[in-house]
């Protein structure tokens, strides 16, 4: 069996979850909202918000680029303003991390 991954897979796998894990600690740590309340914003439950913050969930890929993770933080400020913001801003920033070059994704078979 081949263990290639398509952009997409890729993105639905890796990209996502570590959008979301971002957003999570910014809306909770900058923000001060609750989990729940992030749960909510984001669409997923507060067991995966959790898990975003505990590392268990969107960790196979770490994004440490100054730049991204301001755009994240543009982003999150976006979101919390208008929840129907959440959508376009997780597609820009996916855009983002496709395009840049000091993202790496650590998969699970590496």
């Amino acid at each position: 069996m081949n263990d290639f991954k398509t952009p997409c897979e890729q993105i639905l796998w890796y990209i996502i979850p570590a959008i979301r894990k971002e957003i999570a600690k910014n809306l909770i740590e900058k923000h001060g909202l609750s989990q729940k309340k992030v749960a909510d914003i984001l669409g997923v439950t507060p067991a995966a918000v959790s898990q975003y913050l505990s590392r268990k969930r969107g960790n196979f890929m770490e994004i440490k680029d100054n730049n991204l993770l301001k755009e994240i933080e543009v982003s999150t400020n976006r979101i919390l303003k208008n929840r129907k913001n959440l959508i376009p801003e997780m597609c820009r920033i996916c855009q983002l991390i496709r395009k840049s070059k000091n993202v790496k994704i650590n998969l699970p078979c590496e």
